[in-house]
């Protein structure tokens, strides 16, 4: 039984049509990301990563897909039959109760999309809209909303979890692979008592099985790198939860395997290996749940869980912007307000400092944070994450995302990987920086090597330098890269001067040829085009000097971004806000760059009335 249904397979899904220049879901928002047609070259160091999983996938869908393959993940096997709930671990993500209300109702409201589904029927059987819907379903995103409905909730819960049970008794690639069933483990874990206080004593014993059966294949393979930590995190909540030999083994084996998985992904500097913000906030609060549920066995948390927990909560501060919410690098979304504040509750740093007190200028897996008073930029001082951890990386250097006392003014487009249909979002004119030739740095892997390893990023490196002072009410950030090398030879510096006395941020922008290689570049005028794009809902107004926009955020605080480069212009964007496609507008400053010489384009952003107004 297919658990996607008959919606569109992932070879046919809809994809960046170039010629008709539509953005898919968002019609009339013009495409100004470039896609280049056709299969992205893998390079020689892709293929022992191709040959390896060509090798090992198959091997897995025919061993796990055998009739009886299910016998090994019984209780004769593994230590007994878990017949009782040992703790009850706290979700530390805050959850709407709206769409446990839905449900209850028979709608199911994920990802975008909807589906009604009338009780006792179940969604198990049916289509779903799209793969981000069927994704969610399956993750039993939808369990923690219904929990909060009380006893009819716990109940609708259980019969909607024994019906999965029924359905996918047997492993599939989708229903039970590693990332979909991680999430699954963790949100039952977190309800099964509780389901098992309104069941019947046949649906108790049926319950416990299966949570038990999937915190067990999360220690088999296939798995891989990037959610090694996350997966691990998820098997040792689902053991804190059963109860007796059978959970204190599956206890066991997680917590044994996940010290080196946690040193692996979490930075020195409380970075997640990926460079996603969110990436670090959703392991961060998946280790505090089971941090929680050791508590309540009465069990020490081992030492690498709790600094790992230290370091994320200290690189979490930083990546905070003063609305409340992350910055949005690297695959990353900005999360919410209550989620954030969610992770940070335990954090008795910060809730020592004065609220007044901004946090210290610094950087975390490579994103820059300086400030002022009125002003929060945060730069991508670092290349995108490679290999397996490329899978949600994005090829744009220098990009900024720029907070204007709390309206958050200059962004990115939002991408993340729920939004499995808008990758030419990740591409480099997608984000606040400087493109050549409309062109893009990298490209995520397509067609059947995308298909086999994930969308990971591919190309030529980047290397990125990046110098960060600070003095007397000044903060200087000068960042460069290469990325541009190979295609027009030239490197792009960018130069930010922060007055804090001011809250005025001073830019230039600099192309200039590679050293050592002017002579092998042709020379070329490259057509260049620095983006700022701006958060959904700023408003823009071009002034009658055409060098000089008045920007306004929520707040209605006024600010000018003035520049002396040679066009300027206001142009229609898209941003992906919690997976939906929102329009947006962005500031575009074009001109054209010679190969053979250095180009420099100047731009900044100051409080409207700070210094006249434009002509």
């Amino acid at each position: 039984m297919s658990p996607l249904g008959p919606f569109a397979p992932r070879g046919q899904e809809t994809t960046l049509d170039v010629a008709s220049g539509q953005i898919p879901g968002l019609p009339g928002a013009p495409v100004r990301t470039p896609v280049r047609s056709g299969d992205t070259i893998a390079g020689p160091g892709l293929w022992p990563a191709i040959a390896g999983r060509l090798a090992t996938r198959q091997l897995w869908i025919e061993l796990y897909g055998l009739p009886g393959y299910g016998l090994t993940l019984g209780a004769p096997l593994v230590g007994g039959k878990v017949t009782a709930f040992a703790a009850t671990p706290r979700d530390f993500r805050p959850h709407d109760p709206a769409p446990g209300r839905n449900v209850l109702a028979g709608r199911f409201m994920l990802a975008g999309a909807s589906m009604e589904v009338e009780p006792p029927s179940d969604p198990w059987n049916r289509p779903s809209p799209s793969r981000p819907f069927a994704v969610e379903l399956h993750a039993f995103a939808w369990l923690p909303g219904l929990m909060a409905q009380g006893d009819r909730g716990a109940r609708e819960a259980l019969r909607l979890t024994l019906a999965w049970a029924d359905a996918f008794a047997r492993w599939s690639p989708f229903a039970w692979g590693p990332e979909i069933l991680a999430r699954r483990v963790v949100n039952l874990a977190c309800g099964a008592r509780r389901m098992g206080a309104v069941a019947t004593e046949a649906e108790r014993l049926k319950l416990a099985d299966s949570l038990a059966r999937q915190t067990r294949q999360l220690l088999r393979p296939p798995g891989g790198l990037a959610s090694r930590a996350e997966r691990l995190t998820a098997a040792a909540i689902g053991g804190c939860v059963l109860a007796g030999a059978p959970g204190q083994t599956l206890r066991r084996r997680a917590l044994s395997r996940l010290d080196g998985a946690l040193k692996t992904t979490v930075q020195a500097d409380g970075g997640h290996a990926s460079r996603s913000p969110e990436a670090g906030l959703e392991l961060l609060l998946d280790l505090l749940t089971l941090d929680d549920a050791l508590s309540q066995l009465s069990e020490p948390t081992p030492e690498s869980i709790s600094a790992a927990i230290a370091r994320l909560t200290q690189g979490l501060r930083p990546l905070t912007l003063p609305d409340g919410r992350l910055a949005s690098f690297q695959g990353g979304g900005p999360s919410t307000i209550e989620r954030v504040a969610a992770a940070r509750a335990h954090d008795d740093e910060a809730m020592a400092r004065s609220d007044d007190t901004p946090p210290a200028i610094g950087s975390v897996a490579g994103l820059t944070r300086i400030v002022s008073p009125l002003l929060t930029i945060i730069a991508d001082t670092a290349p995108p994450a490679r290999d397996a951890w490329g899978a949600a990386a994005c090829a744009q250097p220098l990009t900024l995302e720029i907070a204007c006392g709390k309206d958050r003014l200059v962004t990115g487009s939002g991408w993340t990987p729920a939004s499995t249909d808008r990758q030419a979002l990740r591409l480099t004119p997608a984000h606040s920086t400087l493109t050549l030739g409309e062109r893009s740095l990298n490209e995520p892997l397509g067609g059947w090597k995308g298909e086999l390893l994930g969308p990971r990023l591919v190309g030529p490196p980047i290397h990125v330098t990046t110098d960060l002072r600070d003095g007397d009410g000044a903060v200087w950030l000068e960042m460069e890269h290469d990325g541009w090398n190979e295609l027009f030879g030239l490197n792009h510096q960018r130069r930010l001067y922060l007055d804090q006395r001011l809250d005025e941020l001073r830019a230039e922008e600099k192309l200039f040829p590679t050293p050592g290689r002017k002579e092998m570049v042709r020379q070329i005028a490259a057509p260049y085009a620095i983006r700022f794009h701006l958060e959904p809902g700023v408003q823009a107004s071009l002034a009658r000097d055409r060098r000089s926009i008045l920007l306004r955020g929520a707040s209605g605080r006024g600010w000018w971004f003035r520049t002396d480069g040679p066009d300027v212009a206001i142009e229609p964007s898209v941003h992906i806000d919690a997976g939906l496609t929102r329009r947006s507008l962005q500031i575009v400053v074009r001109g054209s760059a010679r190969t053979d010489s250095e180009t420099k384009i100047r731009w900044k952003l100051s409080p409207a009335g700070a210094s006249g107004e434009p002509g």
